[in-house]
């Protein structure tokens, strides 16, 4: 199977340690976890992905919104260009433990956080990656 993801989730990968919106959300998001750990394909895709399908019968679901759309084109630009030297694209999409360990790098530096600005969740990510993403579920890298 693959996983379908958004640009700027490929961000909030990097610091899942448990938190989300709703008890649903929070363990659909640990099953995501582990089958990226086990090493399931990613698809990149632009709109609501498989992180977002607990909170999409919430009228109040933020996932079609423009300013999302908006974080995925960032992120896309500024993972794109750390990884590949250029923008990512919608499609197939395989991350090494090498591609983590350079995120979780930038993530911290600040380099590939401009999609998080505003995001209520900055806080929160800010915290843990200043403690070396230490209690995050995605795998550390080798």
């Amino acid at each position: 199977m693959t996983i379908r993801l958004r640009a700027h989730h490929l961000l909030c990968m990097l610091t899942f340690a448990g938190k989300g919106y709703t008890p649903a959300f929070v363990e659909a998001y640990k099953a995501i976890i582990n089958r990226l750990n086990d090493g399931e394909a990613i698809k990149l895709v632009d709109g609501p992905d498989d992180i977002c399908v607990p909170m999409l019968n919430d009228p109040t679901c933020h996932c079609h919104n423009e300013s999302v759309r908006g974080r995925d084109q960032l992120a896309a630009r500024d993972i794109g260009l750390l990884l590949f030297g250029k923008p990512l694209s919608v499609g197939p999409l395989r991350l090494s433990d090498e591609d983590i360990a350079k995120l979780r790098s930038a993530f911290q530096d600040g380099s590939i956080r401009q999609a998080c600005t505003g995001c209520e969740w900055y806080e929160l990510c800010t915290g843990i990656a200043q403690t070396d993403f230490r209690g995050c579920r995605l795998r550390s890298p080798l």
